[in-house]
C-alpha cells in the first residue's frame, strides 16, 4: 500500500510596510551619496523606515500575520507553530516570535526565532516545511521581518542606501497534490562571519560605552568580498536544485532572488538562463529588507502567480549563508 506524500505548501502571504519613504534624496543630504550613484550600483530608489515611537520588529511582524489570518480565514486558535526570522529582535530574549503570537492572540502555539540574516526566510521556511510534512503540525507561519534602520549607520554611506523595514508571513498547510514545496538546498560558510556581521551588542564585545562612541552596534560589511560571495554562491545554489530537478529555464515560471542588489539579481538570472520577465523585482521600492525580500515579492507579486507554476527562491546572507527552494506554487489569486 503506498503512502500518500503529504507536502507543505504557501497557502497565503501577509505583510506590512511602513509609511515612511526614505528616498535617495533625502539621504544625499545626510552623507555624500546620490540618487544616480545608488541607482547604478545598487538598484534601489527608496526604502520604507518604521518611525513611529515604540514600534518595533514585533509590531511590523504582527501586522503581517493578522492581515495573513484574515486572507486566509484561520482563527489564531488553529495556528500549530509561528517561527520567526529576523536579526533585529526587539530584544536579545525573549523571542520576538513570542512577542508576534501575543501580539496576534496566537495562544494554542509554540514559537521560535531564527537568525541566518539575509538567508532567513528561507531557512525558516525549510524548517517549518518537516513539521507539515511529518503531519505533525497543520498550520504553521513563517514571519519575515526586520526594522533595518535599527542596526543602520546613517552615517556610513556604504550601507545606509541598502536597508529598509519591513514585516511579512506565510502560511504553511498540508497538501497531497503535486503543489507545495519540493526540495530545498541550504549551506552556510562561517569564515563568512569577518566580512558581514555587527561588531558588538554580543557575548564577544558587550555593549560598553566605547563600543557605543565607535559606532560598533551597526552593521560592518566589506562590500567587495560580499558582493563576489553572493554573486557565486547565490547563483550556484539556483542552479543546483534546477539541474538536481531537471528543470530547464523555459520551465521555471518565477525567480524570486533576495533583493540585495540588482547585479546580484541580475547575475543570478543570468546563470539560470532566465530573461528578466521572469525574476521577481521590488529592491526599487524597498531596499533590503533582509528576512523580508522574499515573501514581500511573493506579496507583491501573489495575483501573478498561478497554481502550478515553478518557483525558485534563492537567497545569501551574513554568515555566510546561502539557500534556494523549489516550490510549485499551491494556489490561484483573483485579481
Amino acid at each position: 500500500m503506498t503512502r500518500t506524500k503529504i507536502r507543505a505548501a504557501i497557502t497565503g502571504v501577509g505583510a506590512f510596510l511602513p509609511e515612511y519613504r526614505l528616498t535617495n534624496d533625502e539621504l544625499s543630504t545626510m552623507v555624500d551619496t546620490s540618487d544616480e550613484w545608488i541607482m547604478q550600483r545598487i538598484g534601489i530608489k527608496e526604502r520604507r523606515i518604521l518611525k513611529e515611537k515604540g514600534k518595533a520588529t514585533s509590531d511590523m511582524g504582527a501586522a503581517a500575520v493578522k492581515e495573513l489570518l484574515k486572507k486566509t480565514n484561520t482563527h489564531p486558535a488553529e495556528v500549530d507553530l509561528l517561527i520567526c526570522a529576523t536579526i533585529t529582535p526587539d530584544m536579545p530574549f525573549p523571542a520576538t516570535a513570542n512577542i508576534i503570537a501575543h501580539k496576534t492572540e496566537i495562544h494554542n502555539a509554540w514559537s521560535f526565532d531564527l537568525n541566518a540574516a539575509c538567508s532567513g526566510f528561507i531557512f525558516a521556511l525549510s524548517t517549518g516545511v518537516q513539521f507539515i510534512e511529518s503531519g505533525r503540525y497543520k498550520k504553521v507561519i513563517i514571519v519575515g521581518a526586520d526594522m533595518m534602520s535599527s542596526i543602520t549607520n546613517y552615517k556610513d554611506r556604504t550601507t545606509c542606501p541598502l536597508f529598509g523595514d519591513a514585516g511579512t508571513a506565510v502560511m504553511l498547510e498540508p497538501t497531497i497534490e503535486e503543489t507545495g514545496i519540493m526540495d530545498y538546498i541550504n549551506r552556510v560558510d562561517g569564515l563568512g562571519q569577518h566580512h558581514l556581521h555587527m561588531k558588538a551588542g554580543g557575548s564577544l564585545r558587550p555593549a560598553s560605552c566605547e563600543t557605543v562612541e565607535n559606532d560598533e552596534h551597526f552593521i560592518y560589511q566589506d562590500g567587495q568580498t560580499v558582493f563576489k560571495a553572493a554573486v557565486s554562491n547565490m547563483a550556484d545554489v539556483a542552479v543546483e536544485i534546477m539541474k538536481k530537478h531537471h528543470l530547464a529555464a523555459e520551465d521555471v515560471a518565477w525567480l524570486v532572488p533576495h533583493q540585495a542588489n540588482m547585479r546580484i539579481i541580475d547575475a543570478t538570472a543570468r546563470r539560470m538562463g532566465l530573461n528578466k520577465d521572469k525574476v521577481m523585482i521590488n529592491i526599487q521600492k524597498y531596499g533590503n529588507t533582509t528576512a523580508a525580500t522574499i515573501p514581500l515579492c511573493l506579496y507583491d507579486y501573489e495575483t501573478q502567480l498561478k497554481k502550478g507554476d515553478n518557483v525558485i527562491l534563492a537567497a545569501f546572507g551574513a554568515g555566510f549563508t546561502w539557500g534556494s527552494v523549489y516550490l510549485k506554487w499551491a494556489y490561484d489569486t483573483p485579481e
